[in-house]
């Protein structure tokens, strides 16, 4: 499929009017063909009000035809072959086995949504009985459902071209709950998100989906972005960026007339609590550190940007280990050079704060937009005592607080903004401090996992990422996951409705026969 510069609205591909953007390779710092036009405030318009005309119609498809829409995306995806991958490659100075990789994990959200679809549990389908003769009052007939809220604007993310981006998990999930979805491009992989979104839009042509079902915008963040979020047919958001970006969204949304809910993953520094047990066990440790913090040239939002360790000979020998991993890693290209402009400027300034030192240092070489890996060090009274140490480098770089004990390894636990993870390397010598740990971890992060590192994000029914504040705007949601479907629906309650307008799902012979709470207990196919 040739690469033209385009932006979907609905069924048609438009060539922007309001100026032109290039995407730039990475790995040359150089602009890449052919040139992408900017949506205007009539194109806006346009993709908004398909949106908002397709949403009844498409909420009200049956569940196998919008499961199958899902499941047709992910073959359009992949019929697309190499020249995704090649695109992709060159947009992102990504790996190959890297986008292949995460195509794969794309398609895996979308035929996951199609199950979660048919299942039909994510309707909460709920029944309770008229009790007439009820005293002192009668009961009436109630019928719980849940609906999809309505247009969903989401931001492709920087760091994964496709699974966070185009036909990401955060669209994914929209249209599963039935609503249609515009995403913003990223201007990071112009042509990438071209390619995808003609195959979304083929599947819906396809499918024989409502002409909004879906659409495709490129423009700058106020002129479409913001104005985006600000259109009063938009219910809500998906966003997965940098705090700043979503700050603003969230204050754009919050200053509309109706109020809608901002879904961004912002801001996280995963925090991992190495225990003395596995501090001397592990000999492997060392090396899974310094391969998790420079995997995909560290620009994970769950690279593990904290370590906390108490001080101990083995925490000694830790060190020396990761020394030697980090100098053995070669630089990586960045996804952007604003993004590589960014990470050396926050290294420069973590290096400059008093009380911190240089542990180790990757190799440097003068690749265009290479990150170079660090690691630095300083102590828990430091660190409890400047806010600067606490802040996101988005990149390969990592921060080791040396505690004087498990009071104030727990102290620092405890000071933490919210995250998306947080990891505890433990033996059985180290049960009774990380079951102290526990509890607050709870409430720091959505992910704990123990022995590992958290750059990996399974796709799956029991995965949450997500966490509090700032790690998302909301605690309650996450973006990946069977549950990210949850984000974009609201409860609706039938009551004493006549049978013939009642919805399938809530009719009281159940043919879609899918489960349902029916007065208070669950049924199967009742």
């Amino acid at each position: 499929m040739q690469i033209k510069g385009e932006m979907i609205i609905g069924r048609s591909a438009v060539q922007g009017k309001e100026g032109t953007v290039k995407a730039i390779d990475p790995s040359r710092n150089e602009q890449i063909e052919p040139a992408f036009g900017l949506a205007s405030a009539a194109e806006l318009e346009r993709a908004c009000a398909l949106a908002w005309d397709a949403f009844d119609v498409y909420r009200n498809l049956p569940l196998e035809k919008r499961a199958k829409f899902l499941e047709t995306i992910a073959d359009r995806i992949m019929d697309l072959g190499p020249a995704l991958i090649e695109r992709a490659m060159q947009e992102t100075g990504l790996p190959q086995a890297r986008l292949e990789g995460e195509r794969g994990r794309t398609c895996n959200q979308l035929r996951l949504f199609a199950k979660v679809v048919r299942d039909g549990r994510f309707l909460t389908a709920t029944l309770d009985s008229a009790l007439p003769d009820r005293a002192p009052a009668p009961r009436p007939d109630l019928r719980l459902r849940k609906i999809g809220l309505g247009p969903v604007a989401v931001f492709g993310a920087s760091n994964f071209p496709l699974a966070f981006s185009v036909a990401g998990g955060d669209t994914a999930s929209a249209l599963a709950a039935g609503c249609p979805v515009i995403v913003k491009a990223h201007s990071a992989h112009l042509g990438t998100s071209e390619l995808v979104a003609k195959a979304v839009q083929k599947a819906a042509i396809e499918c024989d989906m409502p002409e909004g079902v879906f659409s495709m915008l490129i423009g700058a963040g106020q002129s479409i972005g913001q104005n985006l979020v600000a259109d009063a047919r938009i219910k809500a958001v998906g966003f997965t960026g940098s705090r700043s970006g979503g700050l603003a969204l969230m204050k754009t949304a919050a200053e509309r007339k109706e109020p809608i809910p901002v879904y961004a993953e912002m801001s996280s520094i995963n925090p991992v609590f190495m225990l003395e047990g596995a501090l001397s066990s592990n000999e492997k440790l060392p090396q899974q550190f310094a391969d998790s913090l420079t995997l995909g040239a560290g620009q994970f939002c769950t690279n593990p940007g904290l370590l906390l360790a108490i001080e101990s000979p083995a925490l000694d020998k830790f060190l020396a280990g990761a020394k030697a991993a980090l100098e053995a890693k070669n630089p990586a290209t960045m996804l952007t050079p604003g993004i590589h402009q960014a990470y050396t400027s926050g290294v420069a300034k973590l290096a400059a704060i008093d009380g911190v030192s240089l542990v180790a240092q990757g190799a440097t070489t003068g690749m265009t937009c290479g990150a170079v890996a660090a690691l630095y060090a300083t102590d828990a009274a430091n660190f409890l005592a400047k806010p600067e140490l606490e802040g996101e480098i988005f990149g390969p770089c990592s921060l080791l607080i040396r505690c004087r004990n498990e009071a104030e390894l727990i102290q620092v636990a405890e000071h933490v903004e919210g995250q998306l993870t947080a990891a505890v390397h433990a033996t059985g010598a180290d049960i009774a401090t990380a079951r102290k740990l526990l509890p607050t971890l709870e409430r720091k992060a959505g992910r704990i996992l123990f022995n590992g590192f958290g750059t990996g994000v399974e796709v799956a029914h029991a995965m949450v990422h997500g966490g509090p504040f700032p790690s998302t705007s909301d605690s309650r949601s996450t973006s990946v996951g069977a549950s990210a479907i949850d984000r974009f629906l609201r409860p609706v309650s039938y009551q004493d409705v006549p049978a013939e307008l009642l919805p399938a799902e809530l009719a009281t012979d159940n043919p879609l026969k899918i489960a349902r709470v029916v007065n208070g207990d669950l049924a199967w196919n009742a």
